[in-house]
C-alpha cells in the first residue's frame, strides 16, 4: 500500500501584504499530477488546511477543487485538523464525505476509531488524531496525568486500544522534541507544546502535520512532509516536496519524496541600491527580500525597487548605522513565553512570585485562549 502524506497547506495565507492564493492553486495542481502518476492508495493530509480558523471564500473553494479532482485520482482521502483549522469546520459533513472515501477528522472527543484499509498484507488502521491541548484530554479522561502535551498525548492514543499485530497509522498535528522550526511557525508557551517521540513508539507510521521543514524525528516512521509551499524567507534554499509512504508487510517501510516547484521562489539579495536595480533577471516574478547595504538612505527606496521588483516584500538596511543601533544582529534576541512574561509582571507589582496554585489556573487559561 502506497500513500501520499501532506500537511499545512495554509490555504488562503497572505505572507507580508501578498496573497498567496495563486501560488496554492499551482502547487496543488502539481500534487494533483504526481498522484496522476504514482495512483497512491490514499492521501494524507495532517492539518492546517487553512491559514485561519475562519478561511476566506477563496480558500475554501480551493480546497474543495482540490478535494473533488483528487478523490477523482485515489480512492481514500484522510484529512484532520490542525491548531490553525477550526475542528468543528474541517469535520462538518465527515458521515456523509466518508462512504465517499474522505475520511475528516471528527472534533475529538476522547475516541479516535480507525479506518481500516486491507491490502495483500492484511489491514492497515489509520488513526486520524486532530490537534490536541492537555486540556482538551483531560475533560475525556480526567483519571489519566495530562499537565504536557507528552502525557496527554500518550493518555489519547492509550485509548486507542490498538493491534499491535496490524499495521497502525497514525495521523496527527504536534510539534515533536528535537524537531526544527521554522519562522513561519506559531510558538506555544516556552516549549511547553513538546511531544516526546517515544509516545508514538506503537505505530508503523507517523504523518505529522505543524512544522513546515521536511524531517523524520529519531526514527524514520515519524515525519513531518513539510509545506508544500515556502511560507518564510527562513526557508530560503530548502527544497519542498511531497512524501511518498509504501508499506509492505508489518515492519517494512520504505519513504520517498516528490519534489514541487513553486510558481514563485522567495529570494534573498544583498547590495548597493545602484547594483541591484535592474540586475535580477527573475525579479518580475520571484519574492524578493533585499537588504541594501548604502551608507546613506535611499529616498523611496521601497516605491523605485518595486519599479523592477514588483514582488518585493520586504526591505532593509545593512550599514554602519543600523548596526549600531542594533537594527540588523547575527543572532536572535530571547523570547519569552506569555506564561514568563505574565509571571514576571505578577512579581513586579505584588513583590512575590505567583504560587502553584495560581500558575496552574493561568496555564489552564493560556491554553484555552491558545
Amino acid at each position: 500500500m502506497k500513500f501520499f502524506h501532506l500537511s499545512d497547506l495554509h490555504l488562503g495565507k497572505r505572507l507580508r501584504e501578498f496573497s498567496l492564493v495563486e501560488d496554492q492553486e499551482y502547487i496543488l495542481n502539481q500534487i494533483l499530477s504526481l498522484a496522476e502518476s504514482e495512483r497512491p492508495d490514499g492521501v494524507v493530509i495532517a492539518g492546517d488546511v487553512y491559514d485561519k480558523a475562519v478561511p476566506s471564500v477563496e480558500a475554501v473553494r480551493l480546497f474543495d477543487e482540490f478535494l473533488v479532482r483528487l478523490a477523482a485520482i485515489t480512492p481514500h482521502i484522510f484529512v484532520i485538523s490542525g491548531n490553525h483549522d477550526s475542528p468543528e469546520r474541517i469535520a462538518f459533513g465527515s458521515r456523509l464525505l466518508g462512504a465517499a472515501g474522505i475520511h475528516l477528522s471528527p472534533v475529538y472527543s476522547g475516541r479516535v476509531s480507525p479506518v481500516t484499509l486491507t491490502d495483500e498484507f492484511g489491514a492497515v488502521n489509520f488513526y486520524l488524531l486532530p490537534f490536541v491541548k492537555p486540556v482538551h484530554v483531560r475533560h475525556f479522561f480526567p483519571q489519566e496525568p495530562a499537565d504536557t502535551y507528552t502525557q496527554a498525548l500518550d493518555a489519547a492514543i492509550k485509548h486507542m486500544e490498538l493491534d499491535e499485530s496490524q499495521r497502525n497509522i497514525l495521523v496527527t498535528h504536534q510539534f515533536v522534541t528535537g524537531a526544527s522550526r521554522s519562522d513561519s511557525e506559531e510558538i506555544s508557551l516556552g516549549g511547553s507544546d513538546n511531544v516526546d517521540a517515544q509516545v508514538f513508539r506503537s505505530f508503523d507510521y507517523v504523518a505529522l502535520g505543524h512544522l513546515h521543514n521536511a524531517q523524520s524525528c529519531g526514527s524514520e516512521n515519524i515525519r513531518y512532509c513539510g509545506t508544500p509551499l515556502k511560507y518564510s524567507f527562513s526557508e530560503v534554499g530548502s527544497e519542498k516536496s511531497v512524501t511518498l509512504v509504501q508499506l509492505g508487510e508489518k515492519g517494512n517501510l520504505t519513504l520517498r519524496t516528490l519534489p514541487l516547484k513553486p510558481k514563485r521562489e522567495l529570494v534573498q539579495l544583498r547590495g548597493r541600491f545602484g547594483e541591484l536595480i535592474g540586475s535580477y533577471r527573475n525579479a518580475t516574478s520571484d519574492y524578493v527580500h533585499i537588504t541594501l547595504t548604502d551608507e546613506e538612505d535611499i529616498p523611496d527606496a521601497l516605491g523605485k525597487l518595486r519599479l523592477v521588483y514588483p514582488n518585493l516584500m520586504k526591505l532593509d538596511y545593512d550599514n554602519a548605522r543600523t548596526r549600531g543601533l542594533a537594527e540588523i544582529t547575527g543572532e536572535r534576541l530571547p523570547t519569552r513565553s506569555p506564561m514568563e512574561l505574565f509571571e514576571a509582571f505578577y512579581e513586579l507589582q505584588n513583590n512575590q512570585p505567583m504560587t502553584a496554585e495560581q500558575r496552574v489556573f493561568l496555564e489552564e487559561l493560556l491554553e484555552e485562549e491558545g
